[in-house]
């Protein structure tokens, strides 16, 4: 039971307990701020032999990717295409921002970099970018360029946690420990730019309390916001061949015990940190396992639910914010 001078959860968090991005984003920016895809040809330093050759254990860009993503390499076109499914399913959009997603979109020459980015904000319906990246591609002049983007519209950097765990890096053939990630995080917040931490839950050697353990390490960390992620098996993966072979070294989180990890960081996260993503949806021809059956929207409700009944909510257990 929480104490009795606890805070409403409700009042802290606008009738939820946990602090979600959409809701923020339509109080600060006066509605939805839409992401549209962008598939730039990037690869990453664990794919092309810098690091590693085939990636993490758990990677397939594919298995996120929009498939007209794969049939039109022109930015443009992709934006075009983007925005149009956009429109018809998101309506009440109020701008877009251009999200560079698929693998490290800061791998690369300052020149490309800027290029690509350029490329993509000099559409008429863009009006900022995501850029999605891992934090041992961050190097200071490239998160000057993104600085310095920022004064002038919304740019979110997404760096790729996955886990704070250095055994669970190790085992998922990361090719960083966690240190880079707070190194990356310190650097790009320095810059003011606004950061979002991605966390994969129920990778191989990940516990309950090195999960929370990671938590409570975040928790020191400059991030605005957020995404979390179950473990899914992608085809052409190193884990789906594991898995195959033996998949009781793959041990797979049910969809009760995912949204128990996902409460047990959030109690240990500070409530001003954004929650932007609650879990993801591979397509069936790309998933090997699980196939929890569920939609990813109503990961909302299963979480309120089970917040309600465990009679937490976001930051109950901070004590580093």
């Amino acid at each position: 039971m929480p104490p009795a001078d606890s805070p409403d959860p409700a009042e802290l968090f606008h009738g939820r307990r946990y602090h979600a991005y959409n809701d923020w984003v339509k109080r600060e920016h006066g509605g939805r701020l839409q992401k549209v895809s962008i598939d730039a040809g990037f690869t990453c330093p664990n794919r092309d032999g810098k690091l590693g050759i085939g990636g993490c254990t758990f990677c397939n860009n594919d298995g996120f990717t929009p498939s007209y993503l794969r049939e039109q390499r022109d930015i443009g076109r992709q934006i075009e295409t983007g925005i149009a499914f956009m429109r018809r399913r998101y309506p009440q959009t109020q701008s877009f921002l251009a999200y560079f997603q698929s693998y490290s979109n800061t791998y690369g020459e300052l020149a490309r970099l800027q290029a690509l980015y350029e490329t993509a904000l000099a559409h008429p319906d863009i009006s900022g970018l995501v850029v999605g990246t891992r934090p041992d591609c961050l190097p200071d002049d490239i998160l000057d360029y993104l600085a310095t983007l920022s004064r002038h519209m919304p740019v979110e950097l997404e760096i790729g946690i996955e886990s704070c765990s250095d055994a669970v890096l190790r085992e998922c053939l990361r090719g960083h420990d966690f240190a880079c990630t707070q190194d990356a995080i310190r650097r790009a917040a320095q810059r003011g730019l606004f950061i979002t931490g991605h966390l994969l839950l129920g990778l191989p050697l990940e516990t309950k309390e090195s999960l929370i353990a990671g938590a409570r390490a975040l928790a020191r960390l400059p991030l605005d916001a957020m995404k979390f992620h179950q473990l899914q098996i992608i085809r052409g993966t190193r884990l789906a061949n594991q898995y195959r072979a033996d998949p009781a070294s793959v041990p797979l989180l049910s969809p009760e015990a995912y949204i128990d990890a996902v409460i047990d960081v959030l109690e240990h996260l500070p409530a001003n940190i954004k929650i932007q993503r609650l879990g993801s949806e591979v397509p069936p021809a790309q998933r090997v396992s699980p196939d929890w059956g569920i939609r990813l929207s109503r990961f909302p409700e299963m979480l309120e639910a089970r917040l309600q009944a465990r009679q937490t909510w976001q930051g109950r257990l901070c004590t580093d914010a």
